[in-house]
């Protein structure tokens, strides 16, 4: 990401500086989640010249509503995202369970919408299914993708243009599996408890483990890749 110029009249925080102003409504917010909402594309804040995060007003509040939305109506970061982009828009379809908890059916597309929004071949998606990084559901006969599989793609399609096939991603995709496999074992017990409360309070732990999770992988990844340099 390009560097921004900065307005010298324009009060900007830190990162730190932004966790302290929340952590009052948002007790667990910590600067490694602050971080994953960024990689997620929800956040953009303005670097200086050295590469510190400053963040406005504009982000601190776009970050309190991303942090409201996630606590209060349980939306996956990829509905957060449409929403803020479009803020018009009608909500993702949600209905509220008799514990009062809301539920997300995330949308769900065919085969031809997703090579069109992905600009892949039904070849190539065909093939991801093969190695396991694609996992449609049969509804009725058809085969349905979940929606964010138009990101799973995209980023595949990417790397086939390095000459990385799908039958090279299935050490990528086990090293995801294995590391959602350690968070189920840790939080599984509280999501799947009958009090509102302690599922909540799962939800709320598994975002920051996959937050901390991602930023150990992503550290442990490039200091890989500096022994290559």
């Amino acid at each position: 990401m390009a560097t921004a110029t900065l307005d010298s009249k324009e009060r900007r925080l830190t990162i730190g500086a932004v966790r302290e102003r929340l952590s009052d409504e948002f007790p667990d917010i910590s600067i490694s989640k602050i971080r994953y909402l960024e990689g997620q594309g929800l956040l953009a804040p303005r670097r200086t010249r050295s590469g510190y995060r400053l963040y406005s007003d504009e982000d601190v509040e776009r970050l309190r509503t991303i942090l409201r939305l996630q606590r209060d109506e349980f939306l996956p970061l990829r509905v957060i995202r449409d929403e803020l982009a479009s803020p018009g828009a009608k909500r993702r379809s949600r209905r509220r369970t008799s514990d009062g908890l809301l539920t997300i059916r995330e949308p769900s597309i065919d085969l031809r919408t997703l090579c069109e929004r992905s600009e892949a071949e039904p070849g190539f998606v065909r093939e991801l299914e093969d190695y396991g990084i694609l996992e449609p559901l049969d509804e009725d006969g058809e085969l349905r993708y979940p929606e964010r599989d138009v990101d799973v793609v995209t980023a595949c399609t990417r790397l086939a243009r390095y000459g990385i096939e799908p039958r090279n991603l299935r050490s990528i995709r086990n090293g995801a599996s294995s590391a959602a496999g350690l968070l189920e074992q840790i939080v599984a017990p509280a999501l799947r408890s009958r009090n509102p409360e302690r599922r909540l309070a799962g939800l709320e732990d598994l975002e920051a483990l996959a937050a901390a999770s991602q930023e150990l992988s992503q550290l442990l990844f490039w200091r890989a890749l500096r022994s290559l340099v």
